[in-house]
């Protein structure tokens, strides 16, 4: 990889501690963000320490991805600088920054891990010293809005500085090893491509389970809720990964527009069907790992809220390839562990030619998970030599590759920060992809304004109320994940 130069807005923050500064290091250790690359991180104020010291403090609490050694930690530091600027007002931190920046013939890259209130006074302000040239992007960090017209809002105003080509909206899990295997296995292989149909596949699966609370991001999150938190942007983009077609080219436009394609033929949601196909809940105190933990009105110190910690949805896409293949949606916090996984299961052979089989068999699986490690397996039935010739069992085939150039391997924001040096789009989100996710959420949204009464409270530890395993159950399926750990 060139040489770049990156700008992280909140560079002090949250976002920027626990993700992208120890994704840059280890890009550093791995010689992917080579030493020529500066890194300016912006902050309100000034630090109390060098910026060693505070690498050092950072990398205790969260450590990279590799070791951290006292010369290597040295030499990354010397490539950082603190800014000191207002995200709303110009300043000598802005005229620093332009006067290091502008003049660099080379990829420029503005990361704004800020609150979504300061991305229109921020691209206004890149755009006054002029550092929104040819060679600049900005990449924008969710939430993108909190509905259709506040997301089409941010994106007028950030679209009158940066052009289409020049703004990347992030999403992490996109950058993640097992997605980018996803794609190569579907598209590389007949195999799978042949199987990737209605008339093989009897329903999928996305689950995004958490299994901490809303501790420390209540500000955010009280009025948000896991369907604006997590379904509208991951659990729709893994969707669309798993729903599209193949692209004539797997570049940004092809991949894009198969994309769009997966959200136009979503199956709106509507009234009773709302009622019909999603669960929202919120956690109630309970027990984690035998700790006795609060309730989410306890964690945030409220009397009454009708935030959803919880959502599950059945979803439909209507067109040849999906036509009658349930798709089902899940993510909450306060869950029994914390896991992101993606299980795609095949139909039941149409008969057993042993009557005996019928005890023990078990439809086909792929597997896709996805945190807190990638894994890529197939779950098949072979015939259990311990037994006697009737007797079957399941087996995994594992299609990982860990063990394979493992140091190496990208974490999902370094590679997307590198794509976005290289001006790469594939693996980040198209303005019209956030209008349509927007659109169909905000169906389930607004339906809920008006009903109140429909949020189910579920006991932290627990897998979400049992509505959910309801919607699962009328169907005559499982979720997964419980099923295989009960």
């Amino acid at each position: 990889m060139s040489a770049f130069d990156l700008v992280i807005f909140g560079g002090l923050g949250d976002l920027s501690r626990k993700k992208l500064l120890p994704a840059l290091y280890s890009g550093f250790v791995a010689n992917r963000v080579t030493k020529d690359s500066k890194i300016y991180l912006t902050s309100r104020s000034e630090l109390d320490k060098s910026v060693y010291e505070w690498l050092q403090d950072v990398f205790d609490a969260t450590p990279p991805a590799c070791n951290v050694d006292t010369k290597t930690l040295k030499s990354f530091a010397d490539n950082i600088q603190i800014v000191q600027i207002s995200l709303s007002d110009e300043g000598e931190g802005w005229s620093f920054l332009q006067n290091s920046l502008k003049e660099q013939n080379r990829p420029l890259v503005h990361f704004l891990a800020i609150p979504p209130a300061f991305f229109t006074s921020t691209c206004a302000l890149l755009g006054q010293y002029g550092l929104n040239n040819d060679n600049a992007c900005v990449v924008l960090e969710k939430p993108l809005g909190h509905n259709r017209e506040t997301a089409a809002e941010i994106n007028n105003d950030v679209a009158q500085y940066f052009s289409e080509e020049q703004t990347f909206r992030i999403d992490h899990y996109l950058g993640k090893e097992a997605v980018q295997n996803l794609l190569a296995l579907r598209f590389s292989n007949l195999l799978f491509e042949q199987l990737w149909n209605n008339r093989t596949i009897d329903h999928i699966q996305i689950t995004i389970a958490e299994d901490l609370g809303v501790e420390g991001r209540g500000g955010f999150y009280e009025g948000t809720g896991a369907l604006k938190d997590m379904v509208q942007n991951h659990l729709l983009q893994l969707l669309c990964f798993i729903a599209m077609e193949p692209p004539a080219r797997l570049d940004a436009q092809g991949i894009r527009e198969e994309k769009l394609k997966v959200l136009k033929s979503l199956r709106p949601l509507q009234g009773t069907e709302i009622d019909q196909n999603v669960v929202r809940g919120q956690y109630k105190a309970g027990a984690m790992a035998g700790t006795a933990v609060k309730s989410y009105l306890d964690d945030l110190d409220l009397d009454n809220s009708e935030t959803d910690s919880f959502v599950a949805i059945k979803a439909h896409i209507e067109n040849w390839r999906w036509a009658g293949v349930p798709f089902y949606l899940r993510t909450g916090k306060r869950l029994p562990e914390r896991y992101a996984e993606i299980v795609i299961q095949f139909k039941n052979v149409p008969h057993a030619s042993d009557p005996r089989w019928n005890t023990n068999m078990q439809p086909n699986r792929f597997i896709i998970r996805l945190q807190p490690e990638d894994h890529l397996a197939m779950r098949m039935m072979i015939k259990d030599d311990k037994e006697d010739r009737a007797a079957l069992r399941e087996v995994e085939l594992n299609l990982d590759v860990s063990g394979v150039g493992d140091s190496k391997r990208l974490g999902p924001y370094l590679r997307l920060m590198l794509d976005a040096a290289r001006g790469d789009q594939s693996l980040f989100v198209h303005r019209d992809e956030v209008d349509l996710a927007w659109q169909w959420i905000d169906r389930i949204a607004d339906h809920w304004a008006s009903n109140p009464n429909s949020l189910k409270p579920y006991q932290s530890g627990t897998w979400g109320p049992y509505e959910a395993h309801d919607l699962m159950k009328r169907d005559r399926r499982d979720w997964y994940h419980d099923a295989s750990n009960t």
